[in-house]
């Protein structure tokens, strides 16, 4: 994911360490079911399409932006199906960061599936049950997707 200006701005000042970022992710379905997925250009793995909101700017605005942004797909959100924070996050070049992720279920309504940035370097469309290799959570958000379940979010401890 490129860095937006306004982190580079925080960056110069706080150096490498531990930012806590709003992030945003899209699990775009097409009217046959299938998934929108793009494959990193950073590090070439598989994901649904996600991206950082823009100071004041609204979630689900982010979401829709960052799938046209990264796949030339028109979408609307219709509804939050996920939030969570994620683990720290180390890049290649000493930047630490942690994600209060939103996942929002979105639905194609235009567009067509193309690498529409350097940020991945490929993207399509994907049957649930023949997806490729991804990470947990990134599988996890497609799961939530799918289901009509309320909003999931981390059970508080009763400890």
């Amino acid at each position: 994911m490129a860095t937006p200006d306004f982190i580079r701005t925080i960056r110069a000042a706080a150096g490498h360490q531990l930012l806590w970022l709003p992030g945003i992710s899209a699990v775009v379905f097409d009217d046959e079911g299938r998934v929108l997925l793009g494959q990193r250009a950073d590090n070439r793995k598989w994901t649904v399409i996600n991206g950082i909101p823009d100071p004041g700017e609204q979630p689900a605005a982010c979401a829709v932006r960052e799938v046209y942004e990264e796949t030339g797909v028109r979408c609307v959100p219709e509804r939050v199906v996920l939030i969570r924070s994620s683990g720290e996050v180390t890049y290649p070049n000493g930047d630490m960061c942690q994600f209060m992720d939103i996942t929002f279920r979105c639905r194609a309504v235009g567009g067509e599936a193309r690498v529409n940035d350097d940020e991945s370097v490929e993207v399509g469309w994907y049957e649930v049950d023949s997806l490729p290799e991804m990470e947990e959570r990134q599988l996890f958000r497609i799961k939530q997707a799918l289901t009509d379940e309320p909003t999931w979010f981390e059970p508080m401890s009763t400890d």
